[in-house]
């Protein structure tokens, strides 16, 4: 009985290191380019798109096509930081465990 206990102990110790670290993704930020840097996309841990930011030299109105896919490249590879940002802060609670729902 007292190894339940003590099993119970770290399950809600890992509950509240786990609810600490989905806080503190809410306050991390991730950017990425494209395009030289031309255009940049700044997202949230929570994988919410805070800024885009476009350099004037990019915009050309013959080619939105391009402007579009540089906006589009910037944006997945934000979302993708993001993705390993919260692989890395929340991996260690998970240990290779396939949980669904829970990242």
């Amino acid at each position: 009985m007292k190894n339940m206990g003590n099993m119970m102990k770290q399950m809600q110790k890992m509950q509240k290191d786990m609810a600490k670290a989905q806080e503190q993704l809410k306050e991390e930020t991730v950017e990425a380019t494209a395009g030289g840097g031309m255009v940049k996309v700044i997202a949230s841990g929570e994988k919410r798109i805070l800024d885009i930011q476009i350099n004037e030299e990019a915009v050309d109105p013959d080619d939105v096509e391009m402007l579009e896919d540089l906006v589009l490249a910037a944006t997945n590879e934000a979302l993708t930081k993001v993705d390993d940002l919260v692989n890395e802060k929340m991996g260690k609670f998970t240990k290779g465990m396939n949980i669904p729902g829970l990242m």
